[in-house]
């Protein structure tokens, strides 16, 4: 599988436009916040793979160093 070279400085994961934001909708949907909803799918044996798999990637991206934010202890 060939990767694409990102211009220096950029992320290197790449999400379809399609597919950005589509957890965070269906976590406000339910109620609940991104890291909830996440715990909810990755907690229940019925959820689609691909839902896990968002699920899964919200919380590991919450983990990240964001530019300007604070850092973790």
């Amino acid at each position: 599988m060939a990767t694409k070279k990102a211009p220096k400085g950029k992320s290197k994961i790449f999400i379809k436009p399609s597919k950005r934001g589509t957890f965070t909708k269906a976590a406000k949907k339910s109620g609940k916040s991104v890291p909830g909803k996440a715990t909810e799918v990755l907690n229940d044996p019925n959820a689609s793979p691909e839902m896990k798999k968002k699920a899964n990637f919200a919380r590991n991206s919450a983990k990240w160093k964001k530019k300007g934010g604070k850092k973790k202890k």
